[in-house]
C-alpha cells in the first residue's frame, strides 16, 4: 500500500513539473503603435535610460520603453538595421543597410554626427566592451568593420568565408558571430580582429540570432530549421538544441533570470531555462504576434521587447513581403 502511494505521489509530481516547464513564462503587457512607413529589423533598449530604440524603414524611432511615448525619431538615408550605444561616449551607432554606412548620433540630442563607411550591407552592429569598438556584420561583404567610437574611424576589416548575422563578446577577448552561409560560429579574437575558430553549428542549420551567458560562457543560436543550439564558448561542443519555431531569428539572453529566448516569427517565443552550465529545460512558448522575430530584453527589469507588423501578400521572388502601412508595433512583454 505504501509503496502504491510514493508510485502515485511521484507520478502526480513528475505531472506536475512538466505542466510547470510548459507553462508560459511571460504575458503581453502592452502594445506600442508606431504610425511610420518601412520594415523593421532589431531594436536595443538602453538599461540605464528609459529609451527603447527601434529600427524602422529609414529611422529609428525613440520611445519611452515604459509608455511608448516618442520621445525622437532619427532619419537617415537608407534602410535601418541595428542600434548600438556607447553611453561612456554619448554616442550612438546606427547600421544603414544599403547605404554601407553606419550613422553615429548624440544620445542627449539625437542629432546626426557623422556617417562612418563600413561594408557591403551593414547589418546586424554591437559594441565590444571588451575591445572597446563598434562592430558591425556586413552581410553581403561578409565581413566585419571594426570602428574606433572615439575617433569614428576604421580600425580594420574582418574578412570572413560567408555572410555574418548577430554577433556578441564574452568580454574577455572573444568575439563570435553567426556565419549564417556556412553554418558556424566563428570565433575572433579581439586583441587582433582575426579568426581563430569555425566551429560548426549542427544539427541547427545556418543561424541568424545569437545571445551568451558570459558567466557560464553559453552561446544560445537561433537556426532556421527551427531549433536553437547551445554551444560552449570556450571550445565549440554543442551542449544542447531545442525546437523553436518558424522563423526562428531573434536571440537574447537574460542573465538575471538565466533565460534564453528565441523570437520566432509565426508568432511565438521560446523561452529556456538554464538551470546550470550544463543542464538547460524547455520552458514553454509565449504566444506572442506573427511577425515578432526580432527582440531585446531590459537587463534591469526583465522586460521583453519584440517588433511585428502585417505583411501585404509576398511578391515572387521578393526576400521579405512589404509591411503594411500604419500596422507596425511593439510588443512589451511582462513575467506572470
Amino acid at each position: 500500500m505504501k509503496k502504491k502511494f510514493l508510485l502515485t505521489v511521484i507520478i502526480f509530481i513528475a505531472g506536475f513539473s512538466s505542466f510547470a516547464q510548459n507553462k508560459p513564462a511571460f504575458h503581453i503587457a502592452h502594445i506600442f503603435p508606431i504610425r511610420s512607413a518601412g520594415g523593421y529589423d532589431y531594436l536595443t533598449v538602453d538599461s540605464l535610460s528609459d529609451n527603447l530604440y527601434v529600427s524602422h524603414g529609414s529611422q529609428v524611432n525613440i520611445l519611452n520603453k515604459n509608455t511608448g511615448d516618442s520621445i525622437g525619431v532619427i532619419k537617415t538615408e537608407k534602410d535601418v538595421h541595428g542600434i548600438a550605444l556607447v553611453p561612456a561616449l554619448g554616442k550612438g551607432y546606427i547600421s544603414n543597410g544599403s547605404l554601407n554606412k553606419v550613422l553615429v548620433f548624440d544620445l542627449a540630442t539625437n542629432k546626426t554626427l557623422k556617417y562612418v563607411p563600413a561594408g557591403e550591407f551593414t547589418d546586424g552592429i554591437f559594441y565590444d566592451d571588451f575591445s572597446n569598438k563598434v562592430i558591425t556584420s556586413n552581410g553581403r561583404g561578409k565581413s566585419m568593420t571594426v570602428i574606433d567610437p572615439v575617433t569614428d574611424t576604421v580600425v580594420t576589416t574582418i574578412q570572413l568565408t560567408g555572410w555574418p548575422e548577430a554577433a556578441v563578446s564574452d568580454g574577455k577577448g572573444n568575439i563570435y558571430v553567426n556565419n549564417a552561409e556556412k553554418a558556424e560560429v566563428d570565433v575572433i579574437d579581439a586583441h587582433t580582429f582575426t579568426i581563430i575558430h569555425q566551429w560548426p553549428n549542427a544539427p541547427g542549420a545556418g543561424a541568424s540570432g545569437l545571445a551568451i551567458d558570459k558567466q557560464n560562457m553559453r552561446l544560445f543560436a537561433t537556426c532556421r530549421n527551427k531549433i536553437m543550439i547551445v554551444m560552449d564558448a570556450t571550445n565549440g561542443k554543442i551542449i544542447d538544441s531545442f525546437p523553436t519555431g518558424q522563423g526562428a531569428d531573434g536571440a537574447a539572453f537574460d542573465s538575471r533570470l538565466k533565460n534564453a529566448y528565441s523570437s520566432n516569427g509565426q508568432g511565438t517565443l521560446t523561452v529556456i531555462k538554464e538551470l546550470g552550465a550544463n543542464r538547460f529545460v524547455l520552458e514553454g512558448n509565449v504566444v506572442t504576434k506573427p511577425g515578432a522575430r526580432t527582440i531585446t530584453v531590459d537587463q534591469k527589469t526583465h522586460k521583453i521587447y519584440l517588433s511585428y507588423a502585417s505583411f501585404e501578400p509576398a511578391a515572387k521572388g521578393s526576400f521579405r513581403p512589404k509591411v503594411i502601412p500604419g500596422t507596425f508595433k511593439i510588443l512589451e512583454l511582462e513575467r506572470n
